[in-house]
């Protein structure tokens, strides 16, 4: 298949258009709660909605109705999107709690000299998604689905 026809692929169209709407809905839901513009977050993980959980959701969801949700593509879909999910609320955000509390530390030890280490670079504290933050992307990725699913022709 040229890639010319992954274009007319409903599945893959949904997942780009899952991710790309997560990206661009993290900037006003983060506005809204700090009221500056972070526009960081088009290119960055962490953050509400979860691209992951939209872009896995979308695939899935789209397999079960193009391929029909008993069968085992559809599980396998299933079971893929949920080691994802599962990744970014537990690993990765266990992740980001060991980088905001390293940072930390560093400081606190750097506080008493009279320049930081030239070599010291903060970690990165925000790397994966609350609970609440995966449920919007995975709601994102059903709604795309569904809407995808009454325009494809």
């Amino acid at each position: 298949m040229p890639l010319s026809g992954v274009f007319h692929n409903p599945v893959f169209i949904a997942t780009l258009v899952a991710s790309f709407l997560a990206q661009i809905l993290k900037l006003p839901i983060c506005y809204l709660r700090t009221q500056e513009w972070d526009w960081s977050l088009l290119i960055s993980t962490g953050g509400m909605p979860s691209s992951h959980s939209a872009v896995v959701t979308a695939a899935a969801v789209g397999i079960g109705h193009y391929a029909g949700f008993d069968t085992p593509l559809f599980g396998l879909a299933f079971a893929i999107a949920s080691v994802v999910i599962y990744d970014s609320t537990n690993i990765r955000r266990q992740a980001g709690f060991h980088a905001k509390q390293i940072n930390r530390i560093i400081k606190e030890l750097l506080s008493g000299e009279s320049k930081p280490a030239e070599d010291f670079k903060e970690l990165r504290e925000v790397l994966g998604h609350s609970p609440l933050e995966a449920l919007g992307g995975v709601i994102l990725g059903v709604l795309v689905n569904l809407v995808l699913w009454q325009l494809w022709p």
